[in-house]
């Protein structure tokens, strides 16, 4: 009891525990208003008619969702599985995995659902991922494309650790995993028959970074490990800034080809998810916001 005392008054007095309630509370203050002045003044708003997805014998639309076991990953593997979707889920618990696996069948008898075990932060068990995927289709007799890739997987850990190839592992699951997971899959995605689509999950922490720096050094995380407190905040924010900048640069790339892809960002916060609840963080209210790179991109309310 004294111990974990300690531990919390320790990081009620780091700085980055200040960064996280000061500034991380005006961006969220910032996003609300952007959002609501958008939807008063804004005559580009549109609203889309809902689609359900492709569904024929020739083809059964799959969909990867990373971080599926918990939060907005959860809920959407949910929902699209009622979809019509085969839903493949990503994690790195296999116990969690079977964990929603289960209850999606429960709610669901008629889901087609798949799990794979795969760390982000490892270059190689992405790669491991990509070939076992691809067997798996032709295993099953799918249509060996991908209609829709949800990067939902993303951690904010306070202590510093590395990953297999020496990247800070916040950085390697919130950024680098997603990136490299994405490129990979890029041949599937365009070898779809009908329109396909990347979502990319960021957060309205973005907003706090003032001092842009997009070098090797930050991109790694190594910048920020110089000081003598781990600064979790500063690597949570610029991660998922380089996930936004990386959905830009992706929807330029992909419309040069001049192909019906769509890559769109969406930005939520303070979900059910094992990798946050484990830290005393400050609390916010949940919310959800959506901006899109390119194409509608709905959220319904069983999402959030």
């Amino acid at each position: 009891m004294i111990k974990e005392l300690k531990e919390a008054l320790r990081f009620a007095a780091s700085i980055s525990f200040w960064r996280m309630a000061v500034f991380w509370t005006i961006s969220l203050f910032i996003s609300y208003f952007q959002l609501h002045t958008n939807w008063i003044f804004s005559r580009r708003l549109q609203s889309y008619p809902r689609c359900r997805p492709p569904i024929s014998e020739s083809l059964t639309p799959v969909c990867i969702i990373t971080g599926a076991t918990s939060g907005l990953g959860a809920a959407a593997a949910h929902a699209l599985s009622r979809e019509g979707f085969f839903v493949v889920l990503v994690g790195r618990s296999s116990h969690l995995l079977s964990k929603i696996m289960t209850e999606i069948k429960t709610q669901n008898k008629d889901a087609h659902v798949k799990a794979f075990v795969v760390d982000l932060a490892s270059f190689q068990s992405i790669l491991e991922f990509k070939s076992s995927l691809q067997q798996w289709l032709l295993d099953c007799k799918l249509h060996c494309s991908l209609q829709l890739l949800i990067n939902n997987a993303g951690i904010l850990a306070t202590s510093s650790r590395t990953t297999p190839e020496g990247y800070d592992q916040m950085m390697g699951t919130n950024y680098i995993g997603p990136f490299c997971l994405t490129k990979l899959l890029l041949p599937l995605l365009k070898r779809s028959p009908v329109p396909s689509r990347i979502v990319n999950v960021t957060s309205f922490t973005h907003r706090s970074v003032f001092d842009v720096q997009v070098d090797k050094e930050s991109v790694y995380g190594t910048r920020f490990l110089r000081s003598e407190q781990y600064p979790f905040a500063r690597l949570y924010e610029y991660s998922k800034l380089f996930l936004i900048l990386f959905s830009y640069e992706l929807h330029r790339q992909l419309g040069l080809m001049d192909q019906p892809y769509h890559v769109s960002c969406c930005g939520s916060w303070k979900c059910k998810n094992q990798y946050h609840e484990g830290s005393p963080f400050v609390s916010f209210e949940f919310g959800i916001s959506s901006f899109e790179v390119f194409g509608p991109f709905a959220v319904t309310k069983e999402w959030g």
